[in-house]
């Protein structure tokens, strides 16, 4: 089932150009493929790869040097980190 997913979602993310943010997609889903326990949802953090992309996004985007496909992918992060936020609050809950 993980494989036919995880399959499905790199296929979405090559239809619609989003190739840069597999990476992200890739190490969030792997992670909870992982069998991440609350304690370790709590504590996750992206890799530098992902963090240093990010930081270059929004470096761009504050000096508005944003193409639509940059727009596009810092939106998906953002997303992402707000996805994982409201995942670190619930499982904060859970180990308390």
């Amino acid at each position: 089932m993980y494989n036919e997913e995880h399959a499905e979602l790199k296929r979405r993310l090559r239809k619609a150009g989003e190739n840069k943010m597999s990476r992200a997609y890739e190490e969030i889903v792997d992670f909870i493929a992982g069998g991440a326990t609350s304690d370790a949802v709590a504590h996750f953090e992206a890799s530098d790869e992902v963090r240093s992309r990010v930081a270059d996004l929004i470096y761009r985007e504050k000096n508005n040097e944003l193409s639509s496909d940059d727009r596009s992918e810092l939106d998906q992060f953002i997303h992402l980190e707000h996805v994982m936020r409201l995942a670190k609050a619930r499982a904060r809950k859970r180990s308390h």
